[in-house]
């Protein structure tokens, strides 16, 4: 008898390793470079924080050098990790640009090339990579990257990224979520609105449960045990009828509606208007979301006319990180002036002086062209001599 033998089907699994950079840039302009000279050996001036890869960093430059040992010979520059991480490996390219137009820009990169032991390591917050003897400081000062005694430095950085795909055996796609076009969708309709408000003598009809699941003010005002007896018609004070109507829109919707329809007209200063008395409304009936959303675009649309206004409302609403950008803005010296003699500055100072006291220390940070640095393990103080090898951290 014949031996019969099983076929066995032989299932490989697999998967793939897929290793890529997250590349992002930054523009780092340094004016008033000779009033920079003379600051100190390790002094240094710092860019705005940029974020690549999840990760944040920051360009350092000194204008009088890194090293005790170089005798103030040269400038140095540095790339910094500013933000927590733990082995962050990546690519650096350091340009400075020649202002002349003839493109013979000083660059130290390592994209398009092999590196011979692979991307740079930062082990910790405050790592960084460049060089102490970036460009000598005799020949920096003649030369055409010098312009208008301003500094042009444009950094790269592409965070090394790694995962693991396995084989996909189906995909099925999800929509996103359609619960708040459901909602606007029964705000339009007007059916089963069982409470009205007016507000400057126009009527808004809407739905207790909705306006109670989505502001804990209006829960307590109409389901409390404090509750209005009376909610037939609630009159609302102190708000302007659009104003009410687009808050309204967003507790249904869950966005914000178009500024320039709802004020008639195609106008940024109008459009801000509303911004701003939406984020004291969103303040007022605790909707932080919205709250947060007004914030971004008053951010967005800070100019003169408006910069003081919005600060004094984020003074009063408590909205630091808008605060922080009206502050800003106004102690740049191009700004502070023009900023000074507008009504919204007028109002600031009767509203809210204790906010003066702050702008002046911006005024002073940026009169002395000094860096806000932080200390212990927030500082940057770690460094890479010229051939990018990383040096052991100092205190100083």
């Amino acid at each position: 008898m014949g031996t019969v033998e099983a076929c066995k089907d032989l299932t490989i699994s697999s998967s793939t390793s897929r290793t890529e950079t997250i590349n992002g840039n930054h523009e780092f302009r340094i004016t008033g470079y000779s009033l920079n000279k003379g600051m100190g050996i390790g002094k240094y001036v710092q860019s705005e924080t940029f974020v690549v890869g999840g990760y944040e960093w920051a360009i350092y430059f000194y204008p009088d050098g890194k090293s005790p040992e170089d005798n103030a010979s040269y400038a140095s520059l540095f790339i910094a990790l500013a933000s927590d991480g733990t082995d962050v490996r990546a690519l650096f390219e350091l340009t400075l640009v020649d202002q002349s137009g003839k493109n013979t820009h000083k660059v130290h990169s390592h994209f398009g090339r092999t590196l011979e032991s692979g991307p740079y390591s930062l082990k910790y917050r405050g790592s960084m990579w460049g060089f102490k003897r970036f460009f000598k400081r005799s020949m920096l000062e003649t030369s055409d990257y010098l312009k208008d005694d301003c500094l042009l430095i444009r950094c790269r950085v592409g965070v090394v990224r790694s995962q693991t795909e396995g084989p996909k055996t189906y995909s099925i796609t999800v929509p996103p979520s359609d619960m708040g076009q459901h909602f606007g969708q029964l705000l339009e309709s007007g059916k089963g609105t069982d409470v009205k408000f007016e507000v400057n003598g126009e009527i808004f009809s809407a739905h207790k449960l909705v306006l109670a699941a989505r502001s804990p003010v209006f829960k307590a005002q109409l389901l409390g045990p404090m509750k209005d007896n009376d909610t037939e018609c609630i009159e609302i004070e102190d708000m302007e009828a659009p104003v009410f109507k687009a808050l309204l829109h967003f507790i249904y919707w869950d966005v914000i509606p178009d500024m320039e329809e709802l004020v008639g007209q195609n106008s940024k200063g109008a459009c801000t208007l509303i911004a701003q008395h939406l984020l004291a409304a969103a303040d007022r009936y605790a909707l932080e979301r919205l709250r947060l959303i007004c914030e971004a675009k008053l951010c967005e649309d800070v100019i003169i006319n408006t910069v003081a206004t919005t600060l004094a409302l984020a003074e009063q609403h408590q909205c630091f990180q808008l605060k922080a950008v009206c502050l800003k803005y106004i102690s740049m010296p191009e700004n502070l002036k023009a900023v000074m003699q507008t009504d919204g500055f007028r109002h600031l100072k009767d509203s809210c002086p204790s906010v003066l006291s702050e702008l002046l220390q911006y005024v002073a940070r940026v009169g002395e062209h000094s860096a806000i640095v932080g200390s212990g393990k927030d500082s940057f103080l770690d460094g890479c001599d010229v051939n990018g090898r990383r040096v052991k951290q100092r205190f100083r």
